[in-house]
């Protein structure tokens, strides 16, 4: 019987757009005391919401009181970067994941509520799941020295989708660790935010500074962020089980048009919500972007923008009027030199 339940659901799954799917039993072992340790080191920066529902988090059989076992899918998102004059990570190039999955996930919660008379509940990157572990459980890969999850022959481009079940189903073979002695991204990470093999130290790391991290940007980041205006690939990017990455098929990640960084210092709210309607970039708020724009400018930007950055050191707000001076000392600096 739960054979041709597992089948039914990988057969639900890939007529939704998943391409890998397996099944993690609870209670499972999850890294619990290095997981503590990073808290407690505040390895985390600011995200405080990482410091709470620790019990359900630690502990997945707490997500729901009959649950039996945890269903992980798989969506690949990968797409070659546009041709811009700044980079954003490929997961946020289209739609935003979470409502796209989401939605999926709940479609086969009700088949398996209909014909299996069970009960579920989905998780999409929210709530208190440690996603990549579990996957790893549930045998979709290995989480590799950069902590990001990595699927045999697929590589680290994957949306990662969880339902917890009252289904009482055998567990997939747990993924093996395939890195072997590779240290690409380790030695690739911008801001050294990897620190030893399996160990990310998110409050370096580019897409917590560009992304979660409020206020100013630390000085010592600012130029190892290069032309990175929201998130980063770069321990994604170097990967080598990337070279069996195909491009997705999936519409609604594909990329949208963006406009130049001095237009997008421009914006005021209305033009923000109208320009990112339903994207994950919305998440840096309109304040967050512009110091990020205005940041990638001091490091790539020539004279041109300087005028920009200059309307832009006239805000009110002290974080923007600060990182546009810092631009526009940078610009200066580099153009004098060019010249010298």
């Amino acid at each position: 019987m739960s054979t041709s339940i597992l089948e039914s659901i990988k057969n639900e799954s890939e007529a939704l757009g998943f391409h890998n799917f397996g099944v993690a039993k609870v209670p499972m072992n999850l890294r619990v005391d290095y997981y503590k340790e990073w808290i407690n080191e505040g390895q985390h920066g600011t995200m405080t919401w990482m410091e709470n529902n620790n019990e359900r988090r630690l502990n997945p059989e707490n997500l729901m009181p009959e649950a039996k076992s945890i269903l992980v899918f798989a969506m690949n998102y990968y797409q070659e970067d546009p041709d811009r004059n700044y980079r954003v990570a490929k997961y946020a190039l289209g739609k935003d994941y979470h409502s796209v999955i989401y939605k999926r996930l709940k479609k086969i919660c009700r088949f398996l509520k209909e014909n299996y008379n069970s009960d579920q509940k989905p998780y999409v990157d929210t709530g208190p799941i440690l996603e990549k572990p579990i996957a790893e459980a549930a045998g979709l890969g290995w989480q590799g020295k950069s902590t990001i999850l990595v699927e045999k022959k697929r590589g680290t481009w994957s949306f990662l989708g969880s339902i917890v079940t009252s289904l009482d189903l055998p567990a997939s073979e747990a993924g093996k660790d395939y890195c072997g002695k590779c240290t690409q991204c380790i030695d690739c990470c911008p801001t050294n935010a990897i620190t030893a093999p399996y160990k990310l130290d998110a409050s370096k790391c580019i897409s917590y500074l560009t992304i979660e991290h409020k206020g100013s940007i630390p000085l010592e980041f600012r130029e190892a962020i290069g032309d990175r205006v929201y998130g980063c690939d770069a321990c994604l990017d170097v990967c080598p089980w990337n070279k069996w990455a195909k491009v997705t098929k999936e519409s609604q990640f594909a990329v949208r048009s963006l406009p130049d960084l001095k237009t997008i210092l421009a914006w005021d709210e209305v033009d923000f919500k109208e320009n990112l309607v339903a994207s994950p970039i919305k998440r840096a708020k309109l304040n967050g972007l512009k110091r990020n724009a205005a940041l990638v400018l001091g490091n790539v930007g020539n004279k041109t923008d300087l005028p920009a950055l200059e309307i832009l050191a006239g805000e009110d707000d002290p974080v923007l009027k600060e990182q546009a001076e810092w631009s526009i000392k940078a610009i200066k600096s580099r153009e004098c030199t060019s010249f010298s």
